[in-house]
């Protein structure tokens, strides 16, 4: 059975759901999850930086993106999107790569070889009124460590994502055109 129709069959351990609420209308933040130049500004967790984001936003199109520690090591992830419903939602993989975009094992960053080579990420944004519901499941964790770390790294990067949203929602979606 394949990840994708795996997903509803799952354990606990597996899975990571985040629901957070942005205050921004859902195409603002679609725009932030789907073109390169503002994703390079949010993604990764707290204190990195994302110097390289690629993004062929159709079904069977790739992403590929570079998050860079403090320290300066690069992290390349790649993935495949699998559905896309703008600006509702967005399935796709998630695998660890190399900066070519090659998909690499999680023990190439000195992670668990546990970990399996690829994930899903399914993306839900609901409107309601002029805030948006996000809702992430990342799934195929392989222990409830992994999970908690991305966990953590969700989170400090929907920080970043909602500070992105905050300083810059006039500019890049104007309140007179929210509806």
């Amino acid at each position: 059975m394949t990840l994708a129709a795996n997903l509803y069959h799952v354990s606990a351990e597996e899975e990571l759901t985040i629901t957070r609420v942005f205050d921004a209308p859902r195409g603002l933040v679609w725009r932030t999850w789907t073109e390169p130049n503002l994703v390079k500004r949010w993604w990764g967790p707290m204190y990195f930086t994302s110097p390289f984001a690629s993004i062929d936003l159709r079904v069977g199109g790739k992403y590929l993106l570079c998050m860079r520690s403090p320290e300066g090591r690069d992290f390349w992830s790649t993935g495949v999107y699998r559905e896309i419903v703008p600006p509702e939602r967005m399935v796709c993989s998630d695998s660890f790569a190399d900066e070519k975009g090659n998909v690499v094992p999680a023990s190439y960053y000195g992670l668990s070889p546990d970990y399996p080579l690829e994930l899903l990420v399914r993306v839900t944004l609901e409107a309601r009124r002029d805030i948006t519901e996000l809702t992430l499941r990342h799934t195929g964790f392989p222990n409830e460590a992994e999970r908690n770390n991305a966990r953590e790294g969700w989170r400090t990067s929907f920080d970043k994502l909602d500070e992105l949203l905050s300083q810059h929602r006039g500019m890049l979606y104007p309140r007179t055109s929210r509806s």
